[in-house]
């Protein structure tokens, strides 16, 4: 079996388990809601919910040591579509005709990204990594991102600049860093357990896992912020898309993922991308409004959880929206009213 092929079960597999982790923790704050009994996080059930979350995205983390970035991190619609699904048939949501249009959509374009994006990449050692980091396309790469991020944050800091664009794009800036560490500590793991070279003793190293830790905390902080003004049915398909943007850009400067590629395997993957694009927002399209406090992130993508006391249901709608527990878990719910 090609090795791209087992990066791409364990990411599937991956976001399957996080779908479903999110969705028993839904199911979990709501029946204490309603019994108004103990804290959640007394519940067996939550701390089920959340050792699968822990699986699932232990297995998106190793994924990117098998497979390209640029194939792995689209995948995360796939948690998108099960924990719709999950919904529906467990909690007994609404299927709306929006929602299956969006699933076929995301289900085709996650057919194409799968079929048309690179299926090889060069094996991640530390010096590979090196070499990357002092390239010269990656040094203008990186110079643009960060003048970008300074802009961005001083309009949104000191300008009071507070659009869900500018601190969406701030946080895929913080992805982007995030994909590139990851896939190199992955990558440089998987060369260890694979026994060809010990990559642990390069300095290099640990300083992508800084890097890593760094990036996923300012992610997170910046979505919390960005949870507190935004609604999750808002915030959630823009950073799916930023995301995966940003990754792919990422796979491309830093790991060359799509040299050799042809054109016409580069245009449907662009179009698988679109259409994955298209379905998670007709998928997060009039979902009932849910403010939440804390968020989840999910890299196709990395873990990081806060947790506040109770959730409420929405007193206009008892269904909590779908979307929201891609990105979002242990949180807070206000009422709008």
């Amino acid at each position: 079996m090609e090795i791209y092929i087992l990066g791409i079960i364990i990411a599937i597999c991956g976001n399957f388990l996080i779908s479903i982790s999110l969705n028993i923790q839904k199911y979990t704050h709501i029946r204490q809601s309603q019994r108004g009994t103990r804290p959640y996080y007394t519940s067996r059930l939550w701390w089920c919910g959340i050792l699968l979350m822990g699986l699932g995205e232990m297995g998106n983390f190793a994924a990117y040591g098998f497979a390209p970035a640029s194939l792995i991190a689209p995948l995360g619609c796939v948690s998108v579509i099960a924990s719709a699904i999950i919904s529906v048939v467990f909690l007994k949501e609404t299927l709306r005709a929006s929602d299956v249009l969006g699933g076929a959509l995301a289900l085709t374009g996650t057919y194409l990204l799968v079929t048309f994006a690179p299926h090889s990449a060069p094996h991640v050692t530390a010096n590979m990594v090196e070499r990357c980091l002092i390239s010269w396309q990656f040094l203008i790469y990186f110079f643009v991102e960060v003048v970008l991020f300074c802009l961005l944050l001083y309009l949104y800091k000191c300008r009071n600049v507070k659009h869900i664009v500018i601190v969406m794009l701030l946080v895929a800036l913080l992805a982007s860093v995030t994909v590139i560490s990851v896939k190199a500590v992955s990558g440089m793991l998987t060369e260890t357990v694979r026994g060809s070279h010990l990559q642990l003793t390069y300095p290099v190293f640990y300083i992508m896992f800084i890097v890593m830790v760094a990036s996923c905390a300012f992610q997170i902080k910046f979505l919390n912020e960005a949870m507190k003004m935004f609604d999750a049915t808002e915030i959630v398909p823009i950073n799916y898309v930023f995301f995966t943007a940003s990754a792919v850009v990422a796979g491309i400067l830093f790991y060359e993922e799509f040299y050799g590629l042809s054109i016409i395997y580069i245009i449907m993957f662009v179009l698988g991308c679109l259409l994955a694009f298209t379905g998670v927002f007709l998928i997060a399209r009039s979902r009932p409004k849910i403010k939440m406090d804390r968020v989840f992130i999910s890299m196709g993508q990395i873990p990081g959880k806060t947790s506040t006391d109770k959730v409420q249901p929405e007193t206009k709608d008892s269904k909590y929206g779908t979307l929201a527990s891609k990105f979002v878990c242990n949180s807070g719910v206000q009422d709008d009213s």
